[in-house]
């Protein structure tokens, strides 16, 4: 199988090449690869593209390299505030002179404005390979759901041009005549008061911010909350108009910080891309709003209703109770009956009188009887 012919000229996506197999971007390989395909290719000129932020990502030890790189035109950055970063660059300057890519991106949200990327020999991939070196052969992009989204806002935008390019009669452009007078027989109505418009009116409709398809397509990719990059445009009274992937933005000075600033002069300077955050939509104006900070309402704590005074007294905490001793009552033993009373008083009596008969009278002591002398 013959080998393809080597293109004339050839923009290499540096940043995506130094990337490759890797975390973060590396000048050696970036320039290994380069080599490698100028060899191959010795006959192509060679474009190499790095974004803005390339010099930051790479070693400390590669940094004065790149910047000589730069110095000497070797290497080519977007300028300041480009829309689409380093990718919308790359593109643009293939597309200028018809060149191919050196890339393993598939540039999905460009589809639809450059559909030449399906063309044979316009996009180009590399990888090292261990013990071989870089290989380097032709590529188709990758469709997916970024690359569809891409292409519907494409074709709406090419009805819609479609559409505006048709001529209306000059008598359609005309102002409708307006009649001095009633027809006849023509009842006046009451003029009714009036209410506001349920629907968008047309003048609503008129001062719209953003087209209705890159309004929804963006709202679904970007949520409330999420950091986005904005270039600055403009200035007004109250903050500054910027854009954000193709979609203008507001940024209110109540948004840029708190305290809020005086002016958005003080904040933001024009022609700067910033990372600021999306706080806001307003679908009846298809208006975004962003700002430093997320603008979330935050409800008012409820406070507990006041209790009054007597309710709060009972809640304090009283003071101990002094324990006090309670008299021990001593244990009697029952009384026995009546009854049984007397008779133990009277038994007891009859022992007593025992008692003092035995003591006070003594023994008789025995006299012997005097012999009575009687008379012979």
């Amino acid at each position: 199988m013959p080998a393809p012919k080597s293109p004339k000229h050839v923009v290499v996506d540096g940043s995506n090449i130094a990337t490759e197999g890797r975390s973060a971007p590396s000048l050696k390989q970036l320039n290994e690869a380069v080599l490698a395909f100028m060899n191959e290719s010795p006959e192509t000129k060679v474009t190499v593209v790095v974004d803005a932020s390339f010099g930051h990502r790479i070693d400390k030890k590669e940094v004065a390299e790149f910047d000589a790189a730069v110095d000497n035109n070797e290497l080519v950055t977007p300028p300041a505030g480009a829309i689409g970063r380093g990718d919308a660059f790359v593109l643009a300057i293939a597309d200028k002179v018809k060149a191919s890519i050196l890339s393993n991106d598939s540039y999905q949200e460009f589809h639809g404005q450059y559909p030449w990327l399906f063309e044979q020999g316009r996009l180009l991939g590399g990888k090292p390979v261990p013990h071989v070196g870089w290989i380097f052969v032709e590529r188709t992009p990758v469709r997916g759901e970024k690359s569809k989204r891409a292409m519907r806002v494409q074709d709406s935008g090419k009805r819609a041009a479609v559409t505006t390019v048709k001529k209306a009669s000059k008598a359609a452009s005309a102002p409708m005549p307006v009649p001095k007078t009633p027809p006849p027989g023509a009842r006046v109505q009451p003029v009714k008061p009036k209410s506001a418009p349920a629907a968008e009116s047309p003048s609503n409709a008129s001062r719209a911010v953003n087209d209705v398809l890159p309004f929804l397509a963006f709202v679904e990719k970007h949520p409330v909350g999420r950091k986005v990059k904005c270039l600055v445009e403009s200035y007004s009274a109250h903050g500054a108009h910027v854009s954000v992937d193709g979609i203008k933005a507001y940024a209110p000075l109540r948004l840029l910080g708190s305290p809020p600033p005086r002016s958005a002069r003080d904040a933001l300077k024009l022609g700067e891309v910033v990372q600021l955050v999306i706080a806001g939509y307003t679908p009846s104006r298809r208006s975004v709003e962003v700002g430093v900070v997320e603008a979330v309402k935050v409800a008012a704590p409820t406070k507990a209703p006041a209790q009054p005074k007597a309710a709060v007294k009972k809640h304090k905490k009283s003071p101990p109770k002094r324990s006090v001793a309670k008299p021990v009552r001593k244990k009697t033993t029952p009384r026995p009956p009546a009854k049984k009373v007397l008779a133990a008083k009277k038994a007891g009596g009859k022992k007593a009188a025992a008692k003092n008969s035995s003591v006070r009278k003594a023994p008789a002591k025995k006299v012997p009887a005097k012999k009575s002398m009687t008379r012979k």
